[in-house]
This record gives structure tokens, sequence and C-alpha cells, in this order.
């Protein structure tokens, strides 16, 4: 019944960590993410008879601590709760509201100041409204020396630190201004918003101390400290991945005919920053931090995004790397993940991916399509195995990572719009190229607007199936023993069109190559009708098979 369901429905709520408390009887001990202190429970006028984290469910709340107009509520009807919480309460109670109206302040509140916007995060406005129950946001400021640290830095202190929102200028960098959003709406807010500038002046602090020391070492000196970082215990350290990443690195630079040394020197100091303080305190800012020591190092520009942007893509529709020696690397880093760990079993199953393999399979693909990077994705996966030594990995690992990307490829391509008989049709072909998909694709639903296509589609299954059923592989045509002129003119169509699609196909032109099979539908056609292909003598019947095989 109802009780069942609200027990079920608290104990498949995914809290991280819980907090055990004893209720006021002073014997039952609860587990929940923070206790409970009271519970309303209403069918229209009726109080509902359940109980929850040891309470008894009633009629009678409280609302805001120090602005609700009444100490105790009750609650009337289950349909005056929301208004009652308003009026009596000081609470907005729909969270939905609660959010638009934190969003709608942060939005006046900018145009205020002017010349400003809120740096959009959906995450954080979800949490702050989960913080306050009658918001009111307050504008203010910091140092704007600590605008020569990273707007990176800054952002991420103010966000994850004191769950501000910072103000950025129109061409979107960062400024001195920052959003609150507190739960009280005092007469004179003077008083929070300056308690609130003295409380970000130290983190920001902080974030300056961590850029200015982190600065004092070149990121190539850090390189060796990564041998002491663990990246998994039967993979090794991170040096030992780092060298491995570079192996693949320089393979694909070389079979695109890259120059190897920005690919090798990008991906030689990908994980150095791993080792800084800054992101020994901000994970977040792998990468990120990266490029901005090797731009103070004095390195190329390419080098220095290459090293933040071999993480990308991170996640469903992120930007990819922004020139080709992030793309290289990008490519490596996934493979060698994708490799390594499929190589020792750690496989996704279900739901389950601890390692975000899916993820990393999507980056290729992505990487690999968007960018028409010409180079087989079996040999890529080759080289990567081959960066491994034979006994760390299992021997099939590169096809068991290409049957896995292929699944995820199906997926993408299905994402992206494209018919699920179309992207079966390409996929199941086992393609090595993927950048030469979308010309499948385009292809393929070419062919389909021809007026032959249905009648040779349908030709192909009826062949399929004769074949299926023949005993033996068929072997090669004897042109002497073609006996009926459709046997003839099909042979001669064939011979025909046989060099034009070869042609186009080592062109990657497949929309030529079906069209020149489309020719064939009326020999084809002629062939079925005149001709009984199961004949009684075995040699015609074999070779009419080797003429439609």
């Amino acid at each position: 019944g109802l009780q069942k369901a609200i027990d079920e429905a608290l104990a498949r709520l995914p809290i991280p960590k819980v907090m055990s408390y004893q209720i006021e009887d002073g014997w039952r001990t609860v587990n929940f993410v923070r206790p409970a202190h009271g519970l309303v429970a209403l069918h229209g006028e009726a109080v509902v008879s359940v109980t929850a984290l040891g309470l008894t469910a009633g009629r009678s709340t409280q609302g805001h601590r120090f602005e609700a107009t009444q100490p105790v509520i009750s609650i009337r009807t289950a349909d005056s709760y929301a208004e009652q919480m308003a009026t009596e309460g000081a609470v907005i109670a729909s969270f939905t509201e609660r959010r638009a109206e934190i969003a709608r302040q942060l939005q006046v509140a900018a145009e205020q100041i002017g010349g400003v916007t809120v740096a959009r995060d959906d995450a954080l406005l979800d949490e702050v409204t989960a913080l306050v129950e009658r918001p009111t946001v307050m504008a203010c400021q910091f140092d704007p020396n600590f605008l020569a640290v990273p707007q990176e830095c800054l952002i991420l202190t103010m966000k994850a630190n004191q769950k501000y929102f910072p103000l950025l200028d129109a061409e979107g960098r960062l400024t001195n201004h920052f959003l609150l959003v507190s739960n009280i709406r005092p007469a004179d807010p003077s008083a929070v918003i300056g308690g609130n500038e003295r409380v970000v002046r130290p983190r920001l602090a902080d974030a300056r101390f961590f850029f200015d020391q982190d600065r004092k070492r070149p990121l190539l000196d850090r390189v060796a400290a990564l041998d002491k970082v663990v990246y998994h215990n039967r993979l090794g350290s991170q040096g030992l991945r780092i060298e491995r990443v570079r192996h693949i690195a320089r393979a694909i630079a070389q079979a695109l005919g890259q120059d190897l040394e920005p690919v090798d020197q990008a991906a030689h100091l990908a994980k150095a920053d791993l080792v800084t303080d800054m992101v020994g305190e901000f994970p977040e800012l792998q990468g990120i931090m990266g490029r901005y020591y090797a731009l103070a190092d004095g390195l190329q520009a390419d080098v220095a995004n290459a090293i933040e942007d071999h993480y990308k893509p991170r996640f469903a529709g992120d930007n990819l790397p922004r020139n080709a020696v992030g793309s290289v690397v990008a490519l490596a880093d996934k493979l060698e993940t994708l490799v390594g760990l499929f190589g020792i079993g750690q496989i996704p199953t279900g739901d389950k991916d601890p390692f975000a393999l899916r993820r990393h399979a999507l980056g290729v693909l992505r990487i690999l399509l968007e960018q028409r990077l010409a180079i087989s994705l079996p040999k890529v996966l080759g080289l990567a195995a081959g960066a491994f030594a034979a006994e760390q990995i299992s021997a099939t690992v590169a096809v068991d990572v290409y049957r896995f990307m292929q699944d995820r490829l199906r997926v993408y391509l299905k994402d992206q719009g494209h018919a699920a008989d179309a992207v079966e049709a390409v996929v199941c072909q086992a393609p090595e190229r993927i950048d030469q998909i979308p010309a499948r694709l385009a292809a393929l639903q070419g062919f389909r607007a021809l007026p032959e296509a249905a009648a040779l589609s349908a030709a192909n299954k009826r062949i399929r199936n004769i074949l299926k059923k023949a005993d033996g592989e068929p072997g090669g045509v004897d042109a002497a023993r073609l006996q009926e002129a459709a046997e003839h003119d099909l042979h001669r169509a064939l011979l025909a069109t046989e060099p034009a699609v070869l042609a186009a196909l080592a062109h990657a032109d497949y929309a030529q190559a079906l069209t020149a099979l489309a020719t064939l539908k009326a020999p084809v056609d002629r062939f079925f009708d005149d001709v009984m292909v199961m004949a009684d003598d075995l040699a015609v019947r074999a070779n009419r098979l080797a003429l439609l095989a």
C-alpha cells in the first residue's frame, strides 16, 4: 500500500553518505541525509496515516526560521499547502517556482550592474535552489587584482566553495562582480554583502597562491613525479601511462603524415598538471591548468591547446580538440584507456561503467567522424594494443574494443537522426574508415530515392537466400556454360559495371558506386524471369550460382 511505497521510495533515494541520528524517543536510530523534524501527509482535508523516518504524519509544519509570520503552520488541505507556506511561512515551497524566482532575480541584478551576464550553470542553480527557502539575490565585488589569475580558477572557487554566481562581460571574460543568493531579506543588505566579500577574499587568495607557486617549476620538471601517481594497479603509474600515450600518439601522427615533434611534446606533458597544487585542489581543472602553465613556459600554442584539449570531448555535445595536435593526443589518450582497461577485463556491463569507457569510445568516434581523420580504426586499435606489454592485456583486446565501438557507433548515428536500417546497413559492413561513414549514409539515402532501388534490394535479398541454401562456396563464372540469353546479358552487364563500381569505391565515392549498380536492374530482372537458377545439370547450376555471387 501507500506505506510500503513511501518506504521503498525513501530507500531508493541516491544518498552517497547518510547521517545516523536518534529520534526523540531516545532509542531508535534513523539513517538519512540529515535529520527530519516533521512529516505532513494530507489527502484533501484528511491526514493520511503513514510514518517515515521515525515520524508520524500530521498537518503541522514550520516555515522560514526568521521570517515566518506563524511559528507553527496548520495546513488546512493538500491544495492550500503551497499558498499557506508562502503567506504564513515565507517559503516558496515549489522547487520549480523557487528556481525560476532565483533565475529572475539573477537576471535583474546583472542588468542593474550593466554590461555583464551571469555565468550559466544549471547544476549550481539547482543546488542553490535546494539550499534556500526564500531567495534574495545580492550583488557583490572582489578586488580586481585577482583577475590576473586564470578565470577558470576563480570561477570554480566561487562556485564550488561559496555557491556564488560569477558575472562575465560581453566577451565572456570574468569581471570582479558576483551574485549571491541569500535565504533572508534584510532591510539593509550591506552587512550580508560585506560579509560575503570578506569571505571570498581568502578563497581567491588561495587560488592566486596556487597559481604563483605552480609557475615556479616548468611542466617538464613535473613529469617524473607522475611515476609515483598510481593509474591502475594492473596498468602501472601515470608515468608509464604517459609513455604508452606517447607511443600511440606518434604512431597515429606518422600514419596521418603529421609533424611528430609537437604531438610528442603535447603527449609527454599532457598529465603533468596532475601533480600541481592547483589541480590537486581542483581536479576539475586538469588540462586547463596544463595549458596555462605550458604557455607560461613558452611552449607553442598548438602544444598548449592540445594539453587542455586531449580530454575532449568530455561529455555529450562537448567541443572537439581545436587543432590537429590535440586531436591526435586525444585519440591516443582515449585509445590507451579503452585498450588498457578492456585488456584487463574492465568491460562496461549494463548501467555500470566506472571508467566511463562508453564516453571514451564516443570521443574516439566523434573525432574520427567530425574531423574526417583518414585512418583505419582497427589499425589505431592495433597501434594502441602494441603500446602494452603482451602479458599485460588479452590477445583479443583490439577486436573486443572494435566490436564495442561498433555498438557505440550504432547508438551515436541513431541519436543523430539516421534511420535504424540505414545505420545497420552501414555498420554491419564493419567499416574500417569511420570518417567515410557520412558518405556511405548519404550514398545509401540517395540510392533509396532511385526508382531501381526497391527492385534491386528485393533481388539482392532473393540472391542471398538462394546462395545461403546452396552447397559450398560458388566458384568463378564459366562463360562457355552460359545457355540462356538472359544469362549472357547479365554476365556482360556485370563485366561492364564492375570497373566503374571498383573505381568509385577506390575513391570512396559510394554514391557513384550505387548509381552504377542501379544499371543492373533490367538484366537482373530478366535473369530471374527467364532463367531457372537451380537447374538439374549441376555444372549449369553451379555456374548460375557463381554468376549471382
